[in-house]
């Protein structure tokens, strides 16, 4: 194939929608009373799947929970996604796509969103901090490769003691 003839690369977005909220304030109305600083915990979560011909869906998840000791102030999980047209990409490039450039479009909507929602459930807005899903990326390959080498050197230890 010629150089005219190969395909452009397509990325696209199709849809970015809220596909979970969830707003628990388990304990009002007593909460609303109690002066002291909560400490606040956030964690993300992003997950990739196929939807069709080129179709990929991303879900960002954040789950955001407040606490006063023991006590939970509020919690709330967005889930955030989106549809995304992905064609003409060279398959290495396939998961750094989904896991690094979707959760960046993703994440200023779930921002929000979590403050929006913690708002309506009659607290300060929280900000979330920008977040380094590159950085996030380059962890979770890290660990993956640590765990394949630690899987490989058990796997080479116990066959030096296999009896044959």
């Amino acid at each position: 194939m010629s150089e005219q003839e190969t395909p452009n690369p397509v990325f696209a977005i199709e849809k970015i929608y809220v596909k979970d909220l969830s707003v628990e304030v388990p304990n009002a109305p007593q909460i609303f009373l109690d002066r002291e600083t909560p400490n606040i915990n956030i964690q993300l979560q992003t997950k990739a799947q196929g939807i069709g011909e080129g179709l990929f869906e991303v879900a960002l998840t954040a789950t955001v929970t407040s606490k006063i000791g023991e006590k939970t102030v509020f919690l709330v999980e967005v889930g955030q996604a989106g549809i995304f047209r992905v064609q003409n990409v060279p398959s290495e490039n396939m998961d750094p796509l989904l896991s690094i450039a979707c959760p960046n479009i993703l994440y200023p909507y779930a921002r929000e969103v979590v403050s929006d929602a913690v708002t309506r459930a009659g607290f300060a807005p929280v900000m979330l901090q920008p977040v380094n899903f590159e950085a996030l990326y380059m962890q979770r390959l890290q660990q993956q490769e640590e765990a394949a080498a630690k899987e490989a050197a058990t796997t080479e230890a116990s066959g030096d003691n296999t009896i044959q």
